[in-house]
């Protein structure tokens, strides 16, 4: 079962100074897993994790991943420049985008981020808007399917990213000749994987990739990201990956296919946004209103716009009552905000403990994809971010929107003065 990382009357104590929602991370708890996948590919000496911006756009978050050594993989202008603000310079930062606009290029190569191309067009546009660095990544798509041990992980083949093999070879051959000094290599096949197996295999199939390349055209690879998509258990029967058993099963494949052609000295690379993150950060609301027609409803304070992917992917998050974890859980509710959109609904037809209205639900592995997905639907805004720090204390990471944040847009018209 799983179990908050914070009680119930914590939460009575964080409201009165932050009102519900908001989104609560544990800082204790993130600081550990973080040291663990270090840890766990402590043996390749190259080895950097580049925490994945999107998963988790707020500072002080960004901050306590770099003090533990990992960089950034943006994807975006913006993400770009809270990377710098945040103190990542050059090699801490990796620019991984698709469909690129020309500024995005540009100040990605002022900063002096390592940019992984996602098309082998994006090489004469990169020229022209901005320069050709003498260090360069490019992204891979195998195409098909991406299946392992018969299962199907995803396909891609349907995915608008990467290049194919044969774009790859001459994609290389092209910087080779335009001055590029140091390669690397990216994929991102399949998302939020659980199971032990998937990095190993990626990982597998990279490698060889990395040794025909350099057959055809004369480059070592010094890097391969292996990207992201190793996932997290978001229903409690779920068992969760192992860390150190993932980083083990691609140290064993690169031994079996990197070091016998020459290439040990390759660093890995990665990209883990939702496995670091995912399970430290809640979504934190209040029961408001409850609902009797011909479902039982119990109706937040948040809604669809904090936390969407139930609303548009049908995912799964688990929820707790907070002071009620050991109660039976008797009732069977849909649990709902309030947009004007049916699908607005964090769980349906979910069995939980008698809910009262004020009660406190506690919504898991939200630390990933959560608050940086939210929008302003039906004027909605957007929660505080807090920290719970260490030491037990709380700590206000980014406000809570405000109307004026909501027309700061329209300041020109006059419309909406203080």
């Amino acid at each position: 079962m799983k179990k908050p990382f914070v009680t119930k009357e914590q939460v009575e104590e964080i409201v009165k100074k932050y009102p519900t929602p908001f989104y609560l991370y544990d800082e204790k708890q993130i600081r550990e897993n973080v040291r663990a996948v270090l840890k766990a590919f402590s043996w390749n000496k190259g080895y950097k994790e580049y925490f994945a911006v999107k998963a988790t756009p707020t500072p002080k978050i960004l901050q306590i991943l770099r003090e533990e050594g990992c960089g950034t993989d943006c994807s975006s202008y913006t993400e770009l420049l809270m990377s710098d603000a945040c103190g990542f310079k050059d090699g801490e930062i990796m620019f991984s985008s698709n469909e690129t606009p020309a500024q995005d290029y540009q100040l990605a190569r002022k900063l002096n981020a390592t940019i992984n191309l996602d098309d082998i067009t994006h090489i004469a546009f990169l020229e022209k808007v901005a320069s050709i660095p003498e260090t360069i990544s490019c992204r891979f798509n195998p195409g098909g399917e991406f299946a392992i041990a018969n299962n199907i992980m995803d396909n891609p083949g349907d995915a608008k990213y990467g290049m194919t093999k044969q774009q790859l070879i001459e994609a290389f051959k092209i910087l080779k000749a335009k001055g590029v000094k140091h390669f690397g290599m990216h994929a991102f096949l399949a998302s939020n994987t659980v199971t032990n197996d998937y990095y190993p295999e990626l990982a597998s199939r990279l490698f060889k990739v990395a040794v025909e390349l350099k057959e055809k055209t004369g480059v070592t690879v010094e890097f391969i990201n292996l990207s992201g998509g190793v996932g997290i258990p978001y229903k409690p029967d779920q068992k969760g990956n192992d860390i150190a058993v993932i980083g083990a099963g691609v140290r064993r494949v690169f031994k079996k296919i990197l070091v016998p052609a020459g290439m040990e000295n390759v660093a890995i690379y990665t990209e883990m946004g939702r496995f670091i993150l995912g399970p430290y950060g809640a979504l934190i609301a209040q029961a408001i209103h409850a609902k009797h027609i011909y479902k039982e409803y119990i109706g937040l304070d948040a809604c669809a716009a904090n936390l969407m992917r139930p609303a548009i992917y049908g995912a799964y998050h688990h929820i707790t009552v907070l002071g009620k974890e050991n109660d039976p859980c008797t009732n069977k509710y849909d649990i709902v905000g309030g947009l004007c959109e049916n699908n607005d609904k964090f769980a349906i037809d979910r069995m939980l403990p008698k809910i009262d209205m004020g009660d406190y639900l506690f919504l898991h592995d939200a630390g990933a994809h959560g608050f940086s997905m939210g929008y302003n639907y039906n004027g909605k805004l957007r929660s505080a971010e807090l920290l719970l720090k260490e030491d037990g204390s709380v700590e206000l990471m980014r406000r809570a929107e405000t109307p004026a944040d909501y027309f700061a847009t329209f300041d020109f018209t006059g419309l909406f003065k203080k």
